[in-house]
């Protein structure tokens, strides 16, 4: 008995940690590197939708880069999520703003969008502070080359210290991981 297509990826969710090897995304305020902050959130949230029947595809489950050039690391990354065709594609950021009480989740699909609007509600538990609405960005190479529905959510700010802080330690790490699971669910 075969399953359609449609049945089959609905089950199928794309993790991706932003950043990894020689590019270490922001540097925190605490000397904290992007790169390692996303790739542990996103392990943590892969853990708790697996224990939920998800299948997740990670495109990275280790500290590297996917290529060799920016472009063609985000290329890759694009490709994995567009031929696995999941019913979600979530990435994974830490942000850095010159005003320090900024952070929020980005799209470019209605579902996108729809998605967005939950997980950030689901982040703004862990951060009530947390005022900074969903918004489209075309800006993201990602989210332009994407044909599926996908969100950038960016846990926190590396450049807010209280927040910077927050990001290193494993409890809270832990909540934000829950929250972007629990949207994603």
């Amino acid at each position: 008995e075969t399953i359609g297509e449609a049945e089959k990826s609905d089950r199928i969710v794309v993790l991706d940690a932003g950043h990894g090897g020689t590019d270490s995304g922001k540097v925190g305020i605490n000397g904290v590197k992007e790169k390692d902050i996303n790739l542990t959130i996103t392990n943590s949230v892969k853990k708790i939708l697996e224990k939920e029947n998800i299948q997740v595809i990670m495109t990275r489950e280790t500290d590297e880069q996917l290529a060799q050039s920016k472009v063609e690391d985000l290329k890759y990354r694009v490709k994995i999520m567009n031929e696995v065709s999941p019913v979600l594609a979530v990435s994974i950021h830490q942000n850095s703003y010159h005003e320090e009480n900024v952070f929020g989740a980005h799209q470019t699909s209605t579902e996108g969008e729809k998605a967005a609007g939950i997980i950030q509600d689901a982040l703004q538990k862990v951060n009530p502070d947390n005022t900074k609405k969903i918004k489209a960005n075309n800006t993201y190479y990602i989210l332009k080359k994407t044909e599926v529905p996908t969100v950038i959510v960016e846990c926190g700010f590396l450049s807010n210290y209280k927040e910077a802080q927050k990001l290193v330690t494993e409890d809270y790490q832990k909540s934000v991981a829950e929250a972007v699971a629990e949207g994603i669910l």
